[in-house]
């Protein structure tokens, strides 16, 4: 069992100083990420990775979800993933309903890279759509949410999910597939 793997057990327990030493372990991977993802964002964003990051540590670490268990580190770096892209989808319909009133675009799929900068409101519009994909298929919404908000390569991504090569490769044609579909519908 790794270390971060024993250190969320403990958290689990209620250990009080197991957050205190869980976050030097993996707050240089969170940060890389977190730079990754923005270095693709629109110049003139305003949001840092250093902010990026603690603004995600602390809805992990928030009071509020006290007695939350991680089942070891793909979790915790989903879970990671997923307070991370709320932060910017966030961001994007704060954005958003400042400047235009909320209103949405339509966004084709095809056009859309892994963790290439996106306006807000193409990001708004497939969000949307992911949220309906985790309905749909839990694992292939997770893998979009580690290449596009987290910016992991392919392979890293599946070695994350724990999925083989060609079943990654399977479920993001399935994704991409589906969600250009759901878009275009809006």
């Amino acid at each position: 069992m790794g270390e971060v793997t024993q250190i969320l057990k403990s958290m689990e327990r209620g250990e009080g100083s197991a957050a205190g030493e869980l976050l030097p372990l993996v707050y240089d991977e969170l940060r890389r990420l977190a730079a990754f993802k923005l270095s693709q964002e629109k110049p003139g964003q305003t949001l840092q990775a250093t902010a990026l990051v603690h603004e995600a540590w602390l809805r992990l670490a928030s009071p509020a979800l006290e007695g939350r268990s991680f089942k070891g580190r793909r979790h915790f770096f989903s879970a990671a993933a997923e307070a991370m892209r709320r932060i910017l989808i966030d961001r994007a319909r704060h954005k958003g309903n400042q400047r235009r009133g909320g209103s949405l675009e339509r966004v084709e799929l095809d056009a859309l890279e892994v963790a290439a900068p996106l306006p807000d409101e193409q990001l708004l519009a497939l969000n949307d759509a992911l949220d309906e994909l985790v309905r749909l298929d839990p694992e292939a919404a997770e893998l979009v949410k580690l290449r596009f908000f987290v910016g992991l390569s392919h392979g890293d991504a599946a070695e994350m999910l724990g999925l083989s090569r060609s079943t990654a490769d399977r479920t993001w044609v399935f994704a991409r597939a589906w969600l250009f579909k759901r878009i275009r519908m809006q």
